[in-house]
């Protein structure tokens, strides 16, 4: 049974992790030939605030970019 582990900054709307999910799901199958039903996917959200780039967080970055 595959799983797949995905971890992404909060803040995407519902419809997009839900497109998300699925296209992750058909790619596995296609490219490991697994029946989809076995395919389990787990999306993470973090906060902005607790995901650092270049020593920042994400959202002391987009403050600084407006």
């Amino acid at each position: 049974m595959p799983f797949i582990q995905i971890t992404i900054a909060e803040g995407r709307d519902p419809e997009k992790k839900e497109k998300l999910i699925y296209e992750i799901t058909e790619t596995v199958s296609a490219v490991i030939d697994a029946p989809k039903e076995s395919i389990r996917v787990l999306l993470t959200e973090v906060p902005t605030t607790h995901w650092g780039i270049a020593g920042q967080s994400i959202s002391k970055r987009k403050e600084e970019s407006v």
